[in-house]
Parts: C-alpha cells; sequence; structure tokens
C-alpha cells in the first residue's frame, strides 16, 4: 500500500476544508454537470484528481469557495473532506489490493466540433451535452480544417456526418424534402469554393487531414455516421463510392476491390452498400432486425484494470456497467469487420454487436460509440430537442464526458 503523505498534507488549505469530493456514484444528484465542474475547476487551476472505479469514478478537487458555490447553484452533490478522510480515500484507491487508480488531471482540453454552418446543438448529443454541462468548444468546417486550424485543439468530435460525399444516404427519402436540397447547396457551394471539383472529393481529403490530426497527438470522438463513414472515406481515397445522383457520374465498378483497408483507423474487410437508394454506407453497421425488441437492448461495458489500463479505465466510468442502447444511422459495429488493434468498451454479450470501441493511431486516439442520442431510443429528422435536465443521470451520456476529459489527464497516464 502507497501511502504518500507528504502528498497528501500539502491539499489542505489553512482552514482545513482539504479537498472538495464529487462523488460519482448513485448518490450524485447531477452527474453531467459534474464534468463540467472538473472541467472548470482545471481551467481555475485547481488540482483534479480522477479516483477511478472509487465510488463509479469520482473526483476529489483542490478546495475553492467560488467552485463549491457554483456546485450548490448547478445542483452537484459533493461534500467537503477533512485530512483524515482525504488520506483514507487515496490510501484505498492507491491500494494494490483495489481495482482503482488516482489520475491527476492537468489542464482542460481545448474543443472542437465539426458540424456544418446552421447545425443545431439538438442535433448532436455531444454538442447538447457540452452546453448542458456547460464546456466551452469552438465550431469548426472544412474550411477550418483545410487551413490547418486543427493545430489549435486538442479534442475533436465529428458531428453526425456522412464523410462519403454521399449525405447521409437519405437520397431515397428526402431527396425532394427543402432541408435535403439546401444542404446539397452549401456542401457544393463550400467544395467549388475550396477548389474541389467534387463534395465526396473534399469530404475524403478533409478525412485525411484529421487522420494526421490524431497521428500528431489529438483527441478524435465521433458517433453514429461519423464513425463508419469516416472509416471507409479512408478506405475509398483513392476510388469512387458515389453514384451519379450523389456526384454527377457513376461509382467505380471496382470501387469495392479498390478499398485500401490499411488506411483505416478502426474497420477493415467490410462490404459496401453501392445502391444510392438503401440508407447504409456498408456491413459494418448492425441492422435494426438484429438488435431486436427495444427492451431488450442494452449493451454491457467491460471492466479494465485501472492501475495497467487507465485509458479504458477512464473511458469507461460509470455508476452503471448495463447501459440501455439506443439506434443511429450507425447503431452498433460488425465485430468481425473491426481490427485486432482496436479495444472494445461496451457490446451486447455473445453477439456481433459492438457499441463503444477505442484504439490508438500514431501519437494520439480515436473513440467511436455507436448511435445517435443515449436518451432518444430512434431519433428522426425534426424530432424536439432532447432535455437533458430530465436525464442529469444517465450513463449513456456519461460515456461521451469521459471523452472530453480523458484528454486532461497526465501525459504519462494516457497508455493502453
Amino acid at each position: 500500500m502507497k501511502i504518500l503523505l507528504f502528498i497528501f498534507f500539502s491539499f489542505f488549505n489553512l482552514f482545513g476544508q482539504a479537498k472538495i469530493f464529487v462523488p460519482m456514484d448513485l448518490t450524485q444528484t447531477d452527474h453531467l454537470k459534474a464534468y463540467g465542474v472538473a472541467f472548470r475547476a482545471l481551467d481555475q487551476g485547481l488540482k483534479v484528481d480522477w479516483l477511478l472505479n472509487y465510488k463509479s469514478g469520482s473526483f476529489m478537487i483542490d478546495y475553492a469557495d467560488k467552485l463549491t458555490l457554483e456546485m450548490r447553484l448547478e445542483g452537484v452533490s459533493f461534500s467537503l473532506l477533512d485530512q483524515a478522510d482525504v488520506i483514507q480515500i487515496y490510501s484505498t484507491v492507491q491500494s494494490e489490493e483495489n481495482n482503482m487508480e488516482v489520475i491527476r488531471l492537468e489542464k482542460s482540453p481545448k474543443i472542437a466540433v465539426y458540424v456544418p454552418p446552421g447545425f443545431q446543438p439538438w442535433d448532436d448529443a455531444v454538442t447538447l451535452v457540452l452546453d448542458y454541462a456547460k464546456i466551452p468548444y469552438d465550431k469548426i468546417w472544412n474550411e477550418e480544417i483545410l487551413l490547418g486550424n486543427l493545430s489549435k485543439y486538442d479534442w475533436l468530435h465529428l458531428h453526425h456526418e456522412d464523410f462519403t460525399g454521399q449525405y447521409g444516404k437519405f437520397y431515397a427519402s428526402f431527396s425532394n424534402a427543402q432541408w435535403y436540397i439546401e444542404q446539397q447547396i452549401r456542401y457544393e457551394t463550400n467544395a467549388k469554393k475550396l477548389n474541389f471539383r467534387k463534395v465526396s472529393e473534399m469530404k475524403r481529403e478533409v478525412a485525411v487531414r484529421i487522420k494526421e490530426f490524431v497521428g500528431q497527438g489529438g483527441f478524435l470522438f465521433a458517433m453514429c455516421s461519423a464513425t463508419d463513414s469516416y472509416d471507409i472515406a479512408l478506405a475509398a481515397v483513392n476510388t469512387d463510392i458515389c453514384a451519379q445522383v450523389f456526384d454527377g457520374d457513376a461509382a467505380d465498378p471496382d470501387a469495392q476491390e479498390k478499398l485500401d483497408f490499411t488506411n483505416t483507423l478502426a474497420f477493415h474487410n467490410f462490404k459496401l452498400e453501392m445502391n444510392p437508394f438503401i440508407y447504409e454506407f456498408s456491413d459494418i453497421d448492425i441492422q435494426p432486425l438484429e438488435v431486436g425488441n427495444q427492451e431488450n437492448d442494452y449493451f454491457t461495458l467491460f471492466d479494465f484494470s485501472a492501475k495497467f489500463d487507465p485509458v479504458p479505465t477512464m473511458l469507461t466510468q460509470s455508476h452503471a456497467s448495463v447501459i440501455k442502447g439506443f439506434m443511429g444511422q450507425t447503431t452498433m459495429f460488425r465485430k468481425n469487420l473491426i481490427k485486432s488493434s482496436v479495444i472494445i468498451l461496451g457490446e451486447r454479450p455473445n453477439t456481433q454487436q459492438v457499441k463503444y470501441i477505442h484504439g490508438n493511431f500514431g501519437r494520439g486516439t480515436f473513440t467511436f460509440y455507436g448511435g445517435h442520442d443515449p436518451e432518444d431510443y430512434q431519433h428522426a429528422v425534426g424530432d424536439p430537442p432532447t432535455d437533458l435536465s430530465l436525464f442529469k443521470n444517465s450513463p449513456g451520456y456519461r460515456l461521451i464526458l469521459n471523452n472530453i476529459l480523458f484528454p486532461a489527464a497526465k501525459k504519462k497516464e494516457q497508455k493502453t
């Protein structure tokens, strides 16, 4: 048991209010806003420790009057601990007998969200929860990425985007809808402005630049169609997979054979869906008939070693190990099409259905999370926004916020 008393005693201020303890188990009144508190504590220069697997991934934060006032106003549960309590908690977490660990968070990451102009925050679970937790982010699109502006950021989220240039494959259902027509005009105008002949060519170049960002140490997070369509764009970087209705000319008839799976981050050996009238990109995605009854749609988080595998442990911190599923254009990933180097974080046991994955590329990482909205089982175009004040203890949304906070960990901790 390693108890570094000289470190512990340095935590206490003159008033004996050593630490603010923010529990993340079922006693927490607002799990989602608790992440925002930790984020802002880092911005204020306070020491923040993430206690992995201790009361479901709790936080220990330096005392500050401003922070305690904020938590009272935001409805976040916390307690003030004296010296003896803090020492006891740290010794428990650091004991070799317990699957727990202390992760020091250093600085809040600079966040970018890749979104088209005119997007609505409720169309994307990540922007929805960032706004709810009051975590700041910048919106960027194709031009900023192609100009090299990704170097300004630590963490990038891909809004529910289609990187193949097929406009989400909504053609059969929405090609005459005003929003679809306006979207196509917006994308084609943007491609022309950036000197690309077709939208698909622009999107492939954007995908390559994002991959470079990851390779140079960036953190990438994507949900729904921005997961498989992104990897498909990387595999098809040298071939045309778009039907004429999308880009004005026919797809390469040998496109499937020309895919280069060495370019992808997470998936390989997948088969494209080339029919423009079918609402699907490839066989990576799990189909609704395979998912079955909504009442039985749950996925299970894996249990990792906090001391030896801190990164996947951080990404799976939750007060629930079994989480209800949710649909999306890309709902889950077919297990046999996931590269062996990728870590599976959550799946439906005894099936080919994987919900949540993580991997390394170069000096950076990527995390893909299937589905659209953890608290809206089958989100449809035009549905009203999810009111997160009704779901402030959502374990599905916690997984998103784990990814936002994880880049703040000390670099030496970020090993898988």
